[in-house]
């Protein structure tokens, strides 16, 4: 499952016309290094296990069968443990342009900026790691790393000097990008050099990708310093629907909406995320519908390949928040 289900957090519930943005967006998951490490560490266990049983059978298949093992078999694993192993299989089918951070969504400075102007660029976005250009982000120079920065500008302080951007810049790679994600996470690990910009035939710059990027489409979205820790919302629309974060836990939402999974699905899934991707058995496209067995449909708003971020929830009955009676809404809403 993409969307990640170990970050707990407390589930804000907002009602339609109470002035809270609709469109809110979403924080990142946020898996800890301890339990990424433990998680790598059951896998790897349960792995070579599995090598043992079945002697002849290629890494790719044991893997694969260890993935669809259910909970009470021989060697069962957890969802976020089956979510690592399926991302590490599909990472040999997936290029840059699959995962990069599109030409749009840049963050960059041109390198003759003032360099509180890259300061004040840093703490706006939250980035660590910015690009620089020249001119035009097509004539990109480098990166700066916000660690170099301060240093830099205290030292300069220090000797009543003006700092360049110029003196604190890093190397970055250029890559195509048909480029294989994990021959771009080898040569980043090789050169020491953590981000790269996707470049087109003509040498203009389409994306971004940086050595976290990678790192979390095998493990998940990683917690920055920087990172905005956000509640997950659910909320009610006039015609008694939902909109939901993924991240919304189940049994944060069941209770408000009440018992609808069974006792299986209660102990595999934790979010409302995992359970539309189990119910799909892959991450659905924006759009598309997936219908639960007690009559509740799911429609998802917002996906990207790795992970889904909100839903819209038709056919449960939720309780009016000052009222406190049930309203049970037809799929159609009527």
């Amino acid at each position: 499952m993409n969307e990640d289900s170990s970050s707990r957090q407390p589930l804000s519930l907002q009602q339609n016309g109470n002035g809270a943005d609709p469109e809110s967006s979403l924080s990142r998951a946020r898996p800890d290094s301890q339990a990424k490490n433990s998680v790598a560490k059951n896998v790897r266990e349960m792995a070579q296990k599995l090598f043992r049983r079945n002697g002849d059978n290629s890494m790719r298949e044991a893997i694969e069968e260890l993935i669809e093992e259910k909970v009470g078999d021989e060697t069962p694993i957890e969802t976020e443990e089956r979510n690592l192993l399926a991302n590490i299989l599909s990472l040999r089918d997936r290029t840059i342009s699959d995962v990069m951070v599109p030409r749009a969504d840049i963050v960059a400075i041109d390198i003759g900026a003032p360099i509180d102007d890259l300061i004040s660029l840093i703490n706006r976005g939250g980035h660590s790691r910015i690009p620089v250009f020249q001119k035009t982000l097509d004539d990109a120079v480098g990166m700066v790393h916000i660690k170099d920065v301060l240093a830099a500008r205290n030292s300069a302080l220090q000797k009543d000097q003006l700092l360049s951007l110029k003196n604190i810049i890093r190397e970055v790679l250029f890559v195509a990008p048909s480029m294989q994600v994990l021959e771009l996470l080898l040569e980043m690990r090789v050169k020491r050099i953590h981000m790269a910009l996707v470049v087109d035939e003509y040498g203009g710059v389409d994306g971004l990708l940086t050595i976290e990027d990678l790192v979390e489409e095998i493990v998940g979205e990683i917690e920055d310093e920087h990172d905005q820790e956000e509640v997950p919302v659910l909320k009610l629309q006039s015609d008694g629907s939902l909109i939901a974060d993924a991240r919304v836990l189940i049994e944060s939402f069941e209770n408000l909406a009440g018992n609808i999974l069974g006792e299986e699905e209660r102990e595999e899934i934790e979010t409302l995320g995992g359970l539309v991707f189990s119910l799909a058995g892959r991450v659905p496209i924006r759009g598309e519908l997936v219908n639960h067995p007690s009559g509740m449909e799911i429609e998802v708003m917002e996906a990207d390949p790795r992970r889904i971020k909100k839903l819209h929830i038709r056919g449960v009955a939720i309780s009016d928040l000052e009222t406190g009676r049930l309203a049970s809404p037809s799929i159609d809403g009527s």
